[in-house]
């Protein structure tokens, strides 16, 4: 049985979110976000209902970022990306269940979610 942490996060939308982190992959065959890495976290806007949202990372997008640095993103800075484009869509779509199932990360917020942790 795996343990999941539950965090928490206060939106500016007025919800207080629970999200845990599920896992990732590749995104899968016919999605429209290929060639991507899916991360996926269950979300709570009201700790009764659970639903899952997936953020995507598009391989161009990391490449851009990489060949921009001078060096590729590590596994720990892609899940970092991932999860503040996630607390940015809280704060940013009113009715996640019906809007936010689906949120990707472009290049150029890539550039601004990273730079507010001093990654260069």
């Amino acid at each position: 049985m795996t343990v999941r942490r539950m965090k928490s996060y206060t939106s500016q939308t007025g919800y207080v979110y629970q999200y845990y982190f599920v896992g990732q992959r590749a995104a899968l065959p016919g999605d429209p976000e290929r060639p991507a890495t899916e991360f996926i976290f269950d979300v709570s806007p009201d700790r009764k209902s659970m639903f899952a949202v997936s953020v995507f990372l598009g391989e161009e997008t990391v490449s851009a970022w990489g060949a921009a640095h001078g060096r590729p993103l590590n596994e720990a800075e892609q899940y970092a990306a991932a999860k503040l484009r996630l607390l940015q869509g809280f704060d940013e779509v009113e009715n996640m269940l019906r809007q936010g199932r689906r949120l990707r990360v472009e290049a150029a917020e890539l550039e601004e979610l990273l730079a507010g942790l001093g990654l260069e």
